[in-house]
């Protein structure tokens, strides 16, 4: 097994950004998932629509959606890619205080969707407090990470359970 090598270092150590020009053109696909633990009163609040700041549920997809369009300049080596799709779910966990946010970004392209993906999930967590921190400070968004990926060399990836 060889050991991988960073590919956004040159051979002085120096950031670079990937050049995907070679790379064939394949359909790839990410999702990324993190959770927004709250208060009962708090989840309550947030999936019935009775926040002061209006429906969280709405404003966090589209925030997702909108953090997915502007993952290239929010982090400083990723390509501007043309997303095909990105969709943001987010459902409450049954009796845990937790709102799970699920994240797909697709693309047919030359590199991958898994910093949209887990750009999309971030900023829907993070707009799902803001919207609701008037209410409850102690919020915590936790377990941003990386589900599954398709398409591209490095071929799938499945997170294991």
């Amino acid at each position: 097994m060889t050991t991988p090598t960073l590919t956004h270092l040159d051979e002085q150590g120096q950031a670079q950004m990937v050049d995907v020009g070679g790379k064939a053109a394949t359909r790839r696909r990410a999702v990324a998932e993190a959770f927004v633990i709250a208060q009962p009163e708090t989840i309550a609040a947030i999936t019935g629509g009775t926040l002061k700041k209006g429906d969280a549920l709405a404003v966090a997809r589209i925030a997702g959606i909108m953090a997915a369009k502007k993952t290239s300049e929010l982090i400083p080596l990723c390509h501007p890619i043309a997303l095909t799709k990105v969709t943001v779910e987010i459902e409450p966990v049954r009796d845990t205080g937790t709102l799970h946010v699920v994240a797909t970004a697709e693309t047919v392209g030359q590199t991958g969707v898994e910093m949209e993906a887990l750009t999309a999930a971030s900023v829907a967590a993070l707009t799902l407090y803001d919207m609701a921190k008037a209410i409850d400070r102690a919020m915590a968004v936790t377990d941003l990470r990386l589900v599954e990926k398709s398409g591209g060399k490095s071929g799938d990836y499945v997170r294991a359970p």
